[in-house]
């Protein structure tokens, strides 16, 4: 089920965290940083700045004008196209979506779709990148907007990645233990780079999302004596604390510092090395928030993402992926209240779906991912025209040598079912 902007029951937020946010995404697409919104302070690292573009005709028209042409081309495209909208998106792209989930759902989803030949993904890079990956041979991806990366993903670079690599390897050493374990084991998250994720692939690692962390833990752990995770510090951290290991096991490794910030010893002692990274919308809740739903609601079910910091898991009622929130209201009685924490686009989502509970957002003030922002229903009907005129716009494509071991890794995780 989709929702349209116009179809909202809730209204908006009184206040914004960026006066910015009401301007079309095109006019910070040529300018360095993720623009308005959750991660506008985030440093871009360079050179990963990617540059949008959108035709002046594209940026004036209206959003009656746009609506029509993308139904027409989208009707023009048929059984040839496959439209994905991830979960934070706006209501003006999902509404247009065949499927709409979380970025290992819809590449997934788009397998189901042997027919399509261009699979248009309504998200952020690193997601077209992984649907590239799993794409059949034969199928295009297209991302509309080429400046909607992730700030989260961007926070553990290849390079950064490799030196931390080679420091613990100097420490740790490369040969198995007694019972045939690695020294470490990567594991990534899915928001990362396909050159990550072709790491992990590389050394014997994985990938995992928000809602196989803890198996995905497991798996690891039954291969190897400790875990390097990253990017996100946060999932991490939350993943392994729920599985028993001390946080003082849980050492952070800051690429900016020699050994991460850490001496040899609590390198030695460590289980997992969390990367300091983090997503710029989750940072943003707070044990404060939860108190304050808490006090004004008696009985409110708190839910956050496992993005979130560790205090604000602790305080929450559960916490668990997009799809798991998802699923909790969909079972909670009528009448329920609930506070989320997580994007404000899917919240705001959730309750127009739920009319019969009261849903909202922890954080009051509305700051979207500020990537995520980025795709608009300009973008998409440029690129949508462009395919019925026979021009590709905006394909993402990972490098085969890349693409092979980033399978590895993927498959790897296909493999580690939640339990």
């Amino acid at each position: 089920m989709t929702i349209s902007v116009n179809e909202r029951v809730v209204a908006a937020p009184a206040s914004s965290c960026d006066a910015e946010l009401a301007k079309g995404p095109w006019e910070f697409d040529a300018m360095p940083g993720y623009g308005p919104g959750a991660s506008e302070d985030d440093v871009i690292p360079e050179p990963i700045v990617r540059r949008g573009q959108l035709p002046a005709a594209y940026q004036r028209a209206s959003q009656e004008d746009l609506h029509e042409r993308i139904l027409a081309a989208k009707a023009k495209l048929g059984d040839k196209l496959v439209i994905l909208g991830h979960f934070y998106q706006r209501d003006e792209v999902i509404q247009y979506a065949d499927f709409v989930g979380d970025s290992f759902q819809l590449a997934n989803a788009a397998l189901t779709k042997p027919d399509a030949e261009t699979i248009m993904f309504c998200g952020v890079h690193f997601m077209a990148e992984t649907a590239n990956i799993l794409a059949r041979p034969g199928q295009r991806v297209i991302l509309p907007n080429l400046a909607a990366g992730c700030s989260m993903a961007d926070m553990a670079d290849e390079d950064s990645v490799d030196d931390c690599w080679e420091e613990i390897t100097e420490i740790y050493g490369s040969d198995t233990d007694a019972e045939g374990k690695q020294p470490v084991i990567p594991v990534t998250y899915m928001n990362s780079s396909a050159a990550l994720k072709a790491f992990c692939g590389k050394h014997g690692g994985i990938v995992c999302t928000s809602s196989n962390a803890s198996t995905v833990l497991e798996w690891a752990f039954e291969r190897g004596q400790r875990v390097l995770f990253f990017p996100d510090q946060h999932l991490g951290r939350n993943t392994a604390k729920a599985m028993g290991i001390p946080l003082e096991q849980m050492p952070m490794w800051n690429p900016r510092k020699p050994l991460g910030g850490n001496t040899e010893a609590e390198l030695r002692d460590a289980k997992v090395l969390l990367w300091h990274g983090f997503c710029s919308v989750h940072k943003r809740f707070t044990v404060a928030q939860i108190d304050k739903a808490r006090a004004d609601y008696p009985g409110v079910q708190v839910i956050v993402h496992p993005e979130c910091p560790m205090p604000v898991v602790d305080a929450a009622d559960a916490a668990g992926s997009t799809d798991f929130i998802r699923k909790a209201i969909e079972a909670a009685d009528p009448g329920s209240v609930l506070a989320i924490g997580t994007e404000i686009n899917m919240v705001n989502r959730l309750q127009a779906e739920h009319p019969d509970k009261t849903i909202f957002c922890l954080d009051p003030v509305v700051c979207p991912c500020s990537t995520m922002y980025r795709i608009h229903p300009g973008y998409l009907a440029w690129t949508l025209e462009g395919l019925v005129e026979g021009e590709v716009r905006n394909e993402i494509v990972v490098e085969p040598h890349i693409a092979k071991d980033a399978k590895v890794a993927l498959e790897r995780m296909l493999a580690a079912l939640p339990k």
